[in-house]
């Protein structure tokens, strides 16, 4: 997975390859290996360079708020792929069908049918390889259809929920 992370007012390329609980991230180019498991929804629990780290993880939206000890730290996450043929969320217009990006598990429907909803609000919850991944709205709407429950197993590219 290939996303742009700002922190400190700094962009960086991250490149982030998991297989289990290894993971290996190339950030700007320089390679960082890990072992990961999330203890908990938000809290992860790192093990980098035989140092063990503890760090909770609350997102919203793009926007991410880092905990790990007494530090804290802002950043926000840019999926380059969001942006391929000037396709930006926020201008997507009519019915919207939103999508497995990956294969998994449903793990929670965040929304209602018929519920408002804001571009970029969390739909639908998908685990995949023990990564959570928060499928959003590709713009401000109503939810026209849900397409999924808890516990249901999808492809990639299955409708997950309209959006009108």
């Amino acid at each position: 997975m290939k996303l742009e992370v700002e922190i400190g007012g700094r962009r960086r390329k991250v490149e982030i390859t998991r297989a289990g609980d290894r993971v290996e991230c190339r950030i700007d180019g320089r390679l960082v290996e890990a072992d990961v498991a999330e203890t908990s929804a938000g809290n992860y629990s790192f093990l980098l360079a035989g140092r063990s780290l503890e760090v909770r993880v609350d997102a919203r939206g793009q926007n991410l708020r880092i905990t790990s000890g007494h530090r804290e730290f802002s950043a926000s996450v840019h999926d380059p792929r969001k942006y391929r043929k000037g396709n930006d969320s926020v201008l997507a217009e009519g019915r919207q069908q939103v999508t497995a990006p990956m294969p998994g598990k449903v793990i929670r429907v965040l929304v209602k049918a018929g519920e408002a909803v804001a571009a970029g609000q969390g739909i639908v919850v998908v685990e995949a390889m023990k990564m959570q991944n928060e499928v959003k709205s590709p713009k401000a709407g109503k939810i026209e259809k849900l397409l999924v429950a808890d516990g249901q197993a999808v492809n990639a590219g299955d409708a997950l929920a309209v959006v009108a």
